[in-house]
């Protein structure tokens, strides 16, 4: 069914009354196959040995059998945790480009933000009676949500109304190279020549795969420079996350407040700049915003968490596979070719991610 419907969609034969609601259809289809799965991985996350967590005993060769089984099992979520998280990481690009047919860039934000912001809230203190942020923590969530939802994803939706989605998909993945690079100059981690080469690499990279679409028109200097931009903030964000004591706050009380805070943050802008003209309440808007705020800002994010806390350095190689997934659904949707320049440059950027995590891992 899903291939049927995104045949259709990239035939360009699909009458325009019918395009929009196959889409959404296609949206809604693909919303009821990932929750099953993501309700799963929430019960497990942070359960390294959920045989010993759950109080089964168990002795000698049933003990052994346990753990085994346990092993395959624990590895099939991770593996099929991972393939989603690729999946839905990378699809952003895509829908964000669908949702700027009908919609200015922070008008999508807004509803994004509060959608996705206030369903996680919902989930950590309605249904699973978490606490409320206290104190320094509000400091804390505030910044981080400035840094990483407000400035990172204001700049990215402006820049990718002038670049295409899979090179939008494509800059994404450099952001292990941009954290590494900033630890180095600025946290008193050694500047490794495996860094360096990774940041030309990467550097490389999307300038290869970005130039025959300048040629072509669907990038611009402008746009390819705002993007980079959102892709340094992200990481500035990523490492002021990561050296911030959040004592026992749940991980999606920190995802729905700074999600909301980032939002709010962006509101003034938003307001400012909003043409009632220039915003039509379509199924490419709805479809585009249901898309970012619950796959995306919610399941791919919890999915990434659940990765990092079993193995930090294993789960950033599915990092790999977003480039190549982003150019797949960008040629799918959106009938973005994927010439030899596209080609060579994800290898470039996947060559550089390779180096950056065998560092890691060492």
């Amino acid at each position: 069914m899903t291939l049927r419907l995104i045949m259709i969609y990239r035939s360009g034969h699909c009458p325009a009354r019918i395009m929009q609601p196959t889409l959404t259809l296609l949206i809604v289809y693909l919303l009821l196959m990932i929750p099953a799965l993501f309700l799963r991985l929430i019960r497990k996350t942070g359960s390294l040995n959920f045989l010993h967590q759950s109080g089964i005993k168990t002795t000698g060769v049933a003990e052994k059998a346990a753990t085994i089984t346990s092993t395959r099992s624990k590895g099939l979520i991770l593996f099929i945790a991972g393939l989603f998280f690729a999946i839905l990481w990378s699809s952003a690009a895509v829908a964000t480009k669908i949702g700027l047919q009908s919609a200015q860039p922070f008008t999508i934000c807004i509803a994004r933000f509060f959608l996705a912001g206030t369903v996680m809230l919902l989930i950590a203190h309605v249904a699973m009676g978490k606490r409320l942020p206290t104190g320094k923590e509000w400091k804390q969530l505030s910044i981080y949500g400035l840094l990483n939802v407000s400035i990172y994803l204001g700049v990215y939706i402006v820049a990718m109304q002038q670049v295409s989605p899979g090179l939008g998909s494509l800059a994404i993945a450099t952001n292990p190279v941009f954290i590494s690079v900033i630890s180095s100059l600025f946290f008193g981690q050694k500047l490794r020549p495996a860094i360096i080469i990774s940041l030309l690499l990467c550097s490389a990279g999307v300038t290869l795969a970005a130039w025959p679409l300048l040629q072509n028109s669907m990038a611009t200097p402008l746009g390819i420079g705002l993007l980079m931009s959102s892709m340094l903030v992200y990481s500035i964000g990523t490492l002021y996350f990561s050296r911030q004591s959040w004592s026992d706050l749940h991980i999606l009380t920190i995802n729905g407040w700074q999600t909301l805070l980032g939002g709010v943050f962006l509101l003034p802008v938003a307001i400012f700049t909003f043409q009632p003209s220039k915003n039509v309440w379509d199924g490419h808007f709805f479809g585009s915003v249901l898309w970012l705020a619950i796959p995306v800002s919610i399941m791919a994010v919890q999915l990434w968490l659940f990765l990092l806390r079993d193995n930090p350095v294993k789960a950033a190689f599915w990092l790999f596979l977003c480039p190549v997934s982003g150019y797949i659904i960008a040629s799918l949707l959106m009938k973005e070719p994927i010439g030899l320049y596209a080609v060579m440059g994800m290898l470039l950027v996947i060559g550089g991610l390779y180096l950056v995590q065998r560092k890691k891992a060492a």
